[in-house]
């Protein structure tokens, strides 16, 4: 047991009232911080320790509010300790829970609990603290990516002048603006057979629901049946053509915005991964996506606006 874990568990309730030999920690997965599922005489609990330099780039006190809107709606873990000056987090541990990944999502049941997961969330009566402004954060990385004098991979370009055009039509309408998870990785969604959760709300922020289902259709890699399935349980009933639309749009956004991050991480030479392999991969997802048929259809839906 190392230092820094030692040290949580005795100061962190419910840990410190224990001696360390009633505790037994076990390390979970995470890729930025570490997590350890913590078993004590009050039950299982998931200790999480912010990762070195995340108060960089991650407001933990507006993460501490928005987790804790999430957990009274029911959706995110059940938050019993959160220091934002350090990051620490304690949260009870969801019994008979399986973390998902893209094999899981296939699933049909599966994806109907995750859409009322999701729409539960955005349903919240209390919005979140700070907004995510798409548009906004490519601005910014593309700035950064001038400052950096770093190459952009082959064809971005002309994703960014297809990308000009998203922007443009969603900007014609006033778009819906809903406490949202903004990082819906399928590792986030925790499935306990009759409910998913979604936890780790590092990135949460008010924004258009339908990035959430964009951006985790993404991430799973979902089929256009599966994308049915999802909306069908998150809407309740057939969706709009115009809700479709901003979910497909987002879909090619996510893929942009994160191939900027990835030349990002490859400029500043991160060791952590291939970020160049990483940025050209995404932009050619982005691309194969924005090319097709389907997705001119998508984007004349978001253009005629409600109800068209």
């Amino acid at each position: 047991m190392d230092d820094s874990l030692q040290e949580a568990l005795g100061s962190v309730p419910p840990f410190s009232q224990y001696d360390l030999k009633d505790l037994a920690a076990e390390r979970l997965g995470g890729l930025t911080n570490r997590n350890f599922l913590v078993q004590s005489p009050d039950g299982r609990f998931v200790l999480r320790l912010a990762g070195e330099g995340t108060e960089d780039y991650i407001d933990r006190a507006r993460e501490q509010k928005n987790a804790q809107i999430a957990s009274d709606v029911g959706v995110n873990a059940e938050i019993l300790f959160f220091d934002s000056s350090t990051g620490t987090m304690v949260t009870r541990y969801i019994e008979n829970a399986i973390t998902l990944d893209i094999e899981r999502f296939r699933d049909a049941a599966v994806l109907e609990r995750t859409g009322r997961a999701f729409r539960r969330l955005h349903d919240s009566p209390k919005p979140f603290e700070g907004d995510f402004n798409l548009f906004e954060q490519i601005d910014q990385y593309l700035e950064v990516v001038s400052q950096l004098e770093a190459q952009l991979p082959e064809g971005y370009s002309s994703v960014q002048e297809s990308g000009d055009a998203v922007r443009n039509a969603l900007a014609r309408h006033t778009l819906p603006s809903a406490p949202c998870h903004c990082d819906p990785m399928v590792e986030n969604c925790i499935d306990d057979g009759n409910q998913v959760f979604v936890i780790d709300f590092e990135y949460g922020g008010n924004n258009d629901p339908m990035w959430d289902l964009g951006d985790l259709s993404v991430e799973g890699d979902f089929s256009p049946e599966q994308e049915d399935i999802l909306l069908a349980a998150y809407f309740g009933h057939d969706p709009d053509p115009f809700d479709v639309g901003r979910m497909v749009m987002y879909k090619a956004m996510c893929d942009l915005l994160w191939t900027l991050w990835g030349v990002v991480q490859h400029a500043n030479q991160n060791p952590a991964d291939d970020f160049w392999a990483y940025a050209v991969g995404r932009l050619q997802r982005c691309r194969t996506l924005m090319a097709t048929d389907a997705f001119s259809a998508h984007l004349a839906a978001v253009e005629n606006g409600p109800g068209s």
